[in-house]
């Protein structure tokens, strides 16, 4: 793992909002006295929502300030974890999956998409709306090749459909999450091919089962297991 290191710039302090810090308490709620550094990486994530997008130094005080954790230790997980983004995002965070299954249907031409219209992996757009950076597997490897952007997959992705969804952005529209082709959560292209009798549902294809596991006999007819 390379070093990742807090950004140079900080704010001078960090709180929770009221609403946040009312879901902060539930979660350290959750463990006993005297584990409620338990709950680090979930007050980090909200830490991290609240503040858009990325961890600051004043953040991991505050919160280990609250855990009665060493300070040390929350910068360890901080900066363990690559969920946690230690300097500023652009306005949208692309988070592009380069693992095997990805690579494989294409991610490198999306990678060249980024390049191309945000600039150099790891880095922030010109014009502050954009950060891409390069991630391992993001769990969507059936709609490969796919990317995360703030909260949301966009799958199935060609460079030609990145592109415009990355321009859609940049201009204010608001781009479909999911297959950019339509597909329904993992099914194959072109739609089901299996298991399309309608028959199958409504249970008239299926024939009562008495309890010794064998197929019940019909009105007037023999024991269909002989």
């Amino acid at each position: 793992m390379s070093v990742r290191r807090l950004a140079k710039e900080q704010p001078t302090e960090f709180s929770f909002s009221p609403e946040n810090l009312a879901w902060a308490e539930k979660q350290v709620a959750k463990y006993p006295d005297g584990k409620q550094a338990s709950a680090i990486i979930p007050l980090l994530w909200c830490a991290q929502k609240q503040n858009a997008g990325w961890v600051s130094e004043p953040a991991m005080r505050y919160l280990a300030e609250m855990l009665d954790m060493a300070y040390i230790r929350v910068y360890e997980v901080a900066t363990f974890y690559t969920m946690f983004n230690l300097a500023p995002l652009g306005k949208y965070h692309v988070q592009l999956c380069g693992t095997t299954p990805c690579w494989l249907r294409g991610a490198d031409e999306l990678k060249a998409v980024c390049e191309e219209k945000i600039g150099p992996k790891g880095t922030t757009s010109a014009d502050g709306m954009f950060t891409w950076t390069e991630v391992e597997c993001l769990g969507a490897c059936c709609n490969a090749p796919m990317v995360q952007i703030n909260d949301d997959y966009f799958e199935d992705l060609t460079k030609e459909t990145l592109g415009a969804f990355l321009d859609d952005l940049r201009s204010g529209r608001a781009p479909k999450p999911g297959s950019a082709t339509g597909r329904t959560s993992s099914e194959p292209f072109g739609g089901p091919s299996t298991l399309t009798d309608p028959n199958l549902y409504d249970k008239s294809a299926a024939a009562p089962v008495d309890f010794a596991g064998r197929t019940a006999p019909s009105e007037g007819g023999s024991d269909a297991s002989g």
